[in-house]
């Protein structure tokens, strides 16, 4: 079985926004979405840059080896992305998400990190592939968030992860999986996902044969819905050489490039009617194309304000006034605790941001905490911060060593002894024990 793709590539930059910021690459073995974040340039180059490292791929790679080679790419690309923003005080804070797949043989590397989507046609259902990044997708995961309020949340485009100059240690999720021959993949921006469901993705990859009509078709959705961001779409089949009719052509490998990564960056919006007249009218006619010297344009951020305001809350609660460094580092955190009855071991801070809870209880100890000295009982019920999860256990293990030392001889002793008449059998197990004893002596 020899396997190839059919794929395409479209992106558009929608009725809102006066500069595209995606970026996307189709090509035999590659594909590639990135939703740029950070203004007119830092967008721009953040996922332009990323579509630049990561387009070497698009060549043969041993299959043993496309998940390291494509965790390292990516990783790459961060650096020359926090290099262009250390080198370049213009381009602080930008950053990209990232969707990739890289195909050798019969299998697809998949990586991700961000809000960018990957969808799988397989047997006629249409799965989500990938898991968002963001604050809402933690709510969602955590219950406290149905599926209908997520979509509403006023904080849905908070990224928790991302690629860039706002996360210096990205985490990516990294997969392995089979390329069969009739799948059909969808990569794209969430200026797509955001607007069109999953039910009407799922439709329209069905509807259409041709992956080039299907992306026109699913960018239209978009726009119809607003448009009020980039969209960006890849559609690609997986499709078995020997089995092709006979007289059909083998799927073309020439790479498609589309977004900010391409010359046509700044082509207008494929949107008709009244909308799409009025977001012509809001740009600028004379914007040259991207250059790397010239970043005089300061636009917003592809973000709506709300998640800014929202950084700028948690920035206060969280840390006070130290650099937000995002709700992923307090999950990395540890302290001990009461619920109220036993001495307890969070992971988390042990603030509360408002409703929402910012620590989970990883183990409940059988420490009571009546047993405690009254000093360390309070320490407790106030909270103890450990600098990571074992430096927490070791001080759960002191407190166990205090409820023993401050118990009565008798509540530490489980069960009668049978030698009532040798306590000096016991005497190494009771630090009360053996200063009796000393005072006997």
């Amino acid at each position: 079985m020899s396997i190839a793709l059919r794929y395409a590539a479209r992106s558009d930059v929608g009725l809102v926004r006066s500069n595209n910021q995606d970026s996307g690459y189709a090509g035999s073995h590659l594909l590639v979405v990135a939703d740029g974040m950070g203004g007119h340039a830092g967008g721009d180059v953040a996922s332009s840059v990323a579509i630049g490292r990561l387009a070497r791929l698009d060549s043969e790679t041993p299959a043993s080896d496309i998940v390291a080679t494509l965790e390292e790419s990516v990783l790459d690309a961060n650096q020359e992305i926090l290099r262009r923003a250390r080198d370049e005080p213009q381009l602080r804070g930008l950053g990209t998400t990232i969707t990739a797949m890289l195909r050798a043989e019969g299998k697809f590397a998949l990586a991700h990190i961000g809000d960018s989507r990957a969808y799988l046609l397989r047997e006629e259902e249409t799965i989500q592939v990938t898991k968002d990044h963001t604050f809402v997708q933690r709510l969602l995961d955590e219950g406290r968030l149905t599926e209908e309020e997520a979509e509403r949340h006023p904080q849905r485009s908070v990224l928790m992860r991302v690629l860039g100059d706002v996360d210096a240690d990205p985490e990516l999720d990294l997969s392995l999986r089979p390329a069969h021959p009739g799948d059909r993949w969808m990569l794209c921006s969430d200026g797509l996902s955001g607007l069109v469901s999953l039910d009407t993705i799922d439709a329209t990859l069905k509807a259409f044969e041709d992956p080039g009509e299907c992306a026109d078709e699913l960018i239209q959705l978009a726009l119809k819905g607003g448009g009020p961001d980039n969209i960006t779409c890849l559609i690609a089949d997986v499709v078995d050489l020997d089995d092709l009719p006979r007289g059909e052509e083998a799927p073309s490998t020439s790479p498609q490039i589309v977004g900010s990564a391409a010359r046509t960056r700044h082509q207008p919006t494929a949107a008709s009617g009244p909308a799409a007249k009025a977001a012509a009218l809001t740009r600028d006619e004379s914007d040259a194309p991207y250059q790397d010297e010239d970043f005089s344009e300061d636009e917003p951020p592809r973000r709506s304000p709300w998640p800014a305001l929202v950084a700028v809350t948690l920035l206060v609660a969280l840390l006070g006034g130290v650099l937000w460094a995002g709700y992923a580092w307090s999950q990395r955190q540890f302290f001990v605790g009461t619920d109220g009855t036993n001495v307890v071991l969070y992971q988390g801070l042990s603030q509360d941001l408002g409703p929402i809870s910012l620590s989970e209880p990883v183990e409940v100890t059988d420490i009571s905490l009546e047993d405690l000295p009254e000093v360390t009982r309070q320490q407790v019920e106030r909270t103890i911060s450990a600098d990571d999860r074992e430096s927490a256990e070791a001080i759960v293990e002191r407190l166990d060593q205090a409820a023993l030392a401050d118990r009565p001889p008798e509540a530490t002793d489980p069960a009668p002894s049978d030698g009532g008449g040798e306590p000096s059998d016991g005497g190494g197990t009771d630090g009360t024990g053996a200063s009796d004893g000393g005072e006997d002596s």
